[in-house]
């Protein structure tokens, strides 16, 4: 039987990190869906965009109306259309996505955005591993065409968990069988085996190299963290995100284990799905040469992230779904690696979530969608998931 959900409930859609969380005050919020993500014009960028195309074809080119995908995302800007021309070979359709940085007043979650690394690893990702990553259609480096440097895609036909409201609250996962859920775990836990055990050269991974001072990837992917902490929240200290940084220090790894390809945002509303089979694996804009560990405890942990809320609601979510000690078995059968220290890399994934959905918070802030609370650690939707790992709660 077909588990699928109806055409159209899953949308065709490539973006980002995904919202909603629980404050200190044991509340659970989940941002709406409506929240602002863009200052630029969808006409504006029509007309430039067939422009481009146009030139990049060397014939005229039609385009849709653009759209942003809906459900999933606040960081890269991202915009979906159809693309037609006459090629020697007769009429193309070709469905697109574009991945643009967003502009500076949309107050961008992240720093910079380097779309042509993005565009790198989802074609390394894709051709020396066999994920499923869409196919890279074109990189354009020079910002004078819509503003930005961007790329496109080839837009996938899927079903996607959703972030609001969370695959926990209702929908497809929600209601799909146990049998159906364990292939979809298994089968994503499958996508991060296949990307770790890749056989990538030095030269493939060294533009993934993070430039941060460490004697090891993982010091330099924390430094890198505390980079961006730095930046994103200089005007207001978070007490919770600085008290994480410090455990993490206590509790550093004696020996972090081989370094990999990490996708960075390796969560399941970031894949599309048919039959519980992942058929795009989305957003690499976090990917970073690190331990294998990164990846598989940010899936774990993002879930668990949507069951709190959940639970912090009254609703029973997915409590056997995407469990520590399932996930790390899996990937062990799958690749002969055991994970280590996982109670670190979960604190870890708790903390880079917190200054992103901090940073995203900070957005709303500005734009008037909300008030700044009182106590900024507040700002991080689930304080109390990190108090609870900081007081030694979280798992017992």
């Amino acid at each position: 039987m077909d588990e699928r959900c109806e055409p159209g409930r899953g949308p065709d859609r490539v973006d980002d990190h995904g919202s909603g969380g629980s404050g200190g005050s044991g509340r659970a919020a989940v941002p709406d869906a409506d929240m602002r993500t863009s200052t630029r014009d969808l006409g504006e960028l029509r007309d430039r965009m067939r422009s481009w195309l146009g030139g990049r074809l060397g014939r005229p080119v039609t385009i849709s109306a653009l759209s942003h995908p809906s459900g999933n995302g606040m960081s890269s800007e991202t915009l979906i259309f159809d693309a037609s021309w006459d090629s020697a070979e007769g009429r193309r359709d070709v469905g697109c996505v574009a991945r643009m940085a967003p502009a500076g007043e949309a107050v961008p979650v992240f720093p910079g955005y380097d779309l042509g690394r993005q565009f790198e690893v989802m074609r390394l990702a894709r051709e020396r591993a066999g994920t499923p990553a869409p196919r890279a259609l074109w990189f354009e480096p020079d910002p004078a065409p819509l503003g930005t440097p961007f790329f496109v895609m080839e837009r996938v036909a899927g079903d996607v968990p959703p972030d609001v409201l969370p695959y926990t609250f209702e929908g497809w996962l929600l209601e799909a069988s146990p049998a159906g859920r364990d292939r979809l775990q298994r089968e994503s836990v499958a996508i991060l085996a296949g990307l770790h055990d890749a056989p990538f050269t030095d030269g493939d991974l060294r533009p993934f190299q993070l430039d941060r001072p460490g004697e090891s990837a993982l010091r330099r992917h924390v430094n890198d963290q505390r980079a961006y902490y730095q930046w994103a929240h200089a005007s207001m200290r978070i007490p919770v995100l600085e008290r994480a940084f410090d455990w993490l220090e206590e509790h550093w790894p004696a020996d972090p284990g081989p370094d990999v390809l990490s996708w960075g945002d390796a969560r399941i509303g970031n894949v599309m799905y048919r039959d519980f089979t992942p058929v795009a694996v989305l957003d690499w804009e976090m990917a970073a040469v690190g331990p294998r560990e990164l990846d598989i405890s940010w899936m774990v942990f993002l879930h668990r992230f949507f069951q709190d809320i959940t639970e912090a609601m009254g609703l029973p979510g997915l409590p056997d779904f995407m469990r520590s000690e399932d996930v790390c078995r899996t990937y062990q059968e799958m690749t002969g690696y055991k994970p280590r220290d996982m109670e670190f890399y979960e604190m870890y994934a708790a903390l880079r979530h917190g200054i992103i959905m901090a940073r995203v918070w900070h957005r709303r802030i500005h734009f008037g969608e909300q008030p700044m609370p009182d106590d900024p650690d507040d700002l991080v939707m689930h304080r109390a998931t990190i108090e609870r790992m900081l007081d030694g709660g979280y798992w017992s």
